[in-house]
């Protein structure tokens, strides 16, 4: 009967997922589970009769008895409680586990050995690594406030931001689509004094004419066909905070008066009402339209243009911006990997090279999709050309002098070249001197001379740099 029950037990240990291990009083291992084969990489055979330090964890520690053998602390303590470490598979990677142990002792009270019992939380602790790097991606980026670039353009538009910011005035985004307008108009709401109240967004291109009214100004109940209750309009939802009108250029002129009246009186009037109700809102619109030629052609009010463009913010194309590529192709490569499967190192210097030489009609959103596309078709460890979508993967790269987005001053050069070397180099300060052929001095004091913050060294570096 003995005999079956000890049988029984070692089936119900080797089907324990956990590591099982037994050592001597002298750490030697006498027993060990099917799951600690799995966990370490080692037979059965390659453990029984090693030391348990084979497996290289990174608390081993020894305590000295006073007749000068050497133990492990665990038979100095006595047991060893949910104990983070690190232990070395056979395979020499090392994996994060959660340790647990205890003595275990003879009829006379004498410690004969110990039993381990070792959990692999490898997953979990990739799980957090990948947390916190989304969460500095998220609040860290290399630029302003969620919107990634360091060209003087563009440190010309977050003060431009800063001072909108604070006034109540009518902002007006202006740039080409793709270009990250809406983000802009988040980040104005969020620096400014009505980042407490609600930010309502709304597209004026996607409805027809009355239905457009009604979501702005809202109705009453039988106003027209359908509208079988009272609604509010964004307005109204918008109050005391910002409303965000994008595809201003799109709105009928019959909008368009009601717009101004808002603007002018702060009151709009429900679709099927004349009672006015009065609305605390800014309004901060965008277009990608020449809003100038619009007027000349009668196709839009001077008046109420007028009005909307009181404190104007030109968002630039990524053409004008070919500084900020790297940075820019870097912060989605990262984003994307956080969120894929796939497991790529980076981007290769020929893959940035197209990246920098292609006018980007489609701005910063077009580069977006263009990482997302070459995460679907890599299949190596670097992302080269032919991994691009086709239009940037047939272009040929500008020869020296040729391309027209590469910066003419030499200071705008060096920085460019900074910021493709740290992109190649995935950050490290040392490879990217390598690269340039300078020491790791010279990169530090360039990164401070052009304000580079990139996102992949820690906050007490960038204060260094900075």
């Amino acid at each position: 009967m003995i005999e079956d029950l000890n049988t029984y037990w070692k089936k119900v240990v080797d089907t324990i997922q956990d590591g099982i291990m037994i050592v001597d009083s002298g750490g030697t291992i006498v027993s060990v589970n099917r799951g600690m084969e799995r966990i370490t990489g080692f037979s059965r055979d390659e453990l029984l009769g090693h030391s348990c330090a084979i497996l290289h964890c990174d608390i081993f520690d020894y305590a000295r008895a006073h007749k000068g053998n050497r133990y492990c602390v665990l038979f100095r303590n006595g047991s060893l409680a949910e104990r983070k470490c690190t232990l070395r598979r056979k395979s020499g990677r090392r994996i994060h586990v959660l340790k647990n142990a205890s003595l275990l002792y003879d009829a006379q009270g004498h410690a004969m050995g110990a039993v381990e019992t070792v959990t692999d939380i490898s997953e979990l602790i990739e799980k957090d690594h990948q947390i916190e790097v989304f969460r500095r991606e998220l609040q860290s980026r290399d630029g302003f406030h969620g919107i990634t670039g360091q060209s003087t353009v563009m440190l010309q538009m977050y003060d431009h931001i800063t001072n909108a910011a604070q006034s109540d005035a009518p902002v007006i985004i202006l740039g080409e689509s793709g270009t990250g307008k809406e983000l802009v108009a988040q980040v104005i709401h969020e620096l400014g004094p009505r980042k407490t109240k609600p930010f309502v967004k709304f597209n004026c291109a996607a409805l027809n004419e009355t239905l457009l009214e009604s979501e702005l100004f809202g109705h009453v109940k039988g106003a027209y066909t359908g509208a079988y209750r009272n609604r509010i309009g964004r307005f109204e939802a918008a109050k005391q905070g910002d409303i965000f009108l994008d595809e201003i250029g799109d709105l009928p002129l019959s909008t368009q008066v009601k717009l101004l009246r808002v603007l002018e009186e702060r009151v709009v009037e429900r679709v099927g009402d004349n009672q006015p109700v009065p609305v605390d809102v800014r309004i901060i619109s965008a277009t990608n339209k020449d809003l100038d030629s619009l007027v000349r052609q009668g196709l839009f009010r001077e008046d109420f243009y007028y009005r909307i463009n009181v404190i104007p913010i030109i968002v630039p194309p990524l053409r004008k911006r070919a500084s900020d590529i790297p940075i820019l192709a870097q912060s989605f490569f990262r984003q994307i990997s956080l969120k894929s499967e796939r497991h790529i190192d980076g981007i290769s210097s020929q893959a940035m090279a197209r990246l920098m030489d292609y006018p980007w009609p489609g701005n910063v959103r077009e580069l977006k999709s263009a990482l997302e596309y070459a995460f679907v078709t890599c299949h190596e460890s670097l992302i080269e050309p032919r991994h691009l979508p086709p239009a940037m993967a047939a272009a040929k790269p500008a020869g020296p002098g040729k391309s027209q987005t590469r910066p003419a001053s030499r200071d705008e050069r060096q920085k460019q070249e900074l910021m493709e070397a740290l992109a190649q180099a995935g950050g490290n300060q040392s490879e990217a001197a390598r690269l340039l052929g300078i020491s790791r001095v010279t990169v530090w004091n360039r990164m401070k001379k052009f304000a580079i913050k990139p996102q992949w060294v820690s906050e007490d570096e960038a204060e260094k740099v900075l």
